[in-house]
């Protein structure tokens, strides 16, 4: 399976190690399903699995096992991955600086183009 060229800031990588460490499977991996959709670009849900499902390839960001079904790997490529926390918001965010900026706007100051940012709340348990 090819994997995407992703980059994976070390914050974001930090936030994979901790949820993978202090999860209910420390020895499995991250999944990650991201989507095109929505205005930001991507719409995406992580989870945190003992073993990969059917299809899913495996991207190894450092020690850590990241799960990704075909059409996560097909979206993320060329895309960094980081990490945000703010008081109102902390969760993984995706930018492609290849992607147009969203047509829905209009406002003359859009945000930056292809932007998503994932929430905590949408780690699921399996």
């Amino acid at each position: 399976m090819i994997l995407p060229n992703v980059t994976v800031t070390p914050a974001a990588a930090k936030f994979i190690r901790r949820m993978v460490r202090f999860s209910d499977h420390p020895a499995g991996g991250m999944r990650l399903l991201v989507t095109p959709g929505g205005c930001s670009g991507y719409s995406a849900e992580f989870s945190v699995l003992a073993a990969p499902m059917d299809g899913d390839a495996e991207l190894m960001v450092g020690d850590v096992r990241v799960f990704l079904p075909a059409e996560s790997r097909m979206v993320l490529d060329g895309v960094t991955m980081d990490f945000s926390e703010s008081p109102t918001h902390s969760g993984l965010s995706f930018f492609n600086p290849a992607a147009a900026p969203c047509a829905c706007s209009s406002s003359g100051d859009a945000a930056k183009p292809a932007q998503a940012t994932v929430s905590l709340d949408s780690l699921k348990r399996h």
